[in-house]
């Protein structure tokens, strides 16, 4: 992957990884990935997290573009959105394939050396 691309990826990326740094954001974003949309009343139920706490976290979710939150009569539901996480998922993919690489030419030398 160029250099441009990679970039291009991490600007995409950046703010996935971002909204995912924090415990509750991930915990939201575990409990919608069972693919049915969630209602915030749903997504609070077992938590010690507020309903206006968790709405908060997925907002921030929706901004990163990992979420998308629409109106179902009278419920405000939430699920997931893939295609943020995707374009974080090839970044993390292209970063480990470098430390492998990395890894085997210090593999290498070593062997070299010795």
């Amino acid at each position: 992957m160029s250099a441009e691309r990679l970039r291009f990826d991490l600007k995409d990326a950046a703010p996935v990884f971002a909204a995912l740094g924090d415990r509750t954001r991930l915990q939201l974003v575990g409990r919608l990935s069972g693919g049915e949309p969630l209602s915030i009343s749903q997504l609070s139920s077992d938590s010690k997290v507020t309903r206006q706490a968790i709405t908060k976290h997925l907002h921030v979710l929706e901004g990163a573009g990992v979420v998308r939150g629409f109106r179902q009569g009278r419920e405000q539901l939430w699920e997931l959105e893939t295609e943020q996480l995707l374009a974080a998922r090839r970044y993390l993919k292209v970063i480990s394939r470098q430390w492998d690489e990395a890894l085997e030419r210090l593999k290498a030398a070593v062997e070299e050396s010795e």
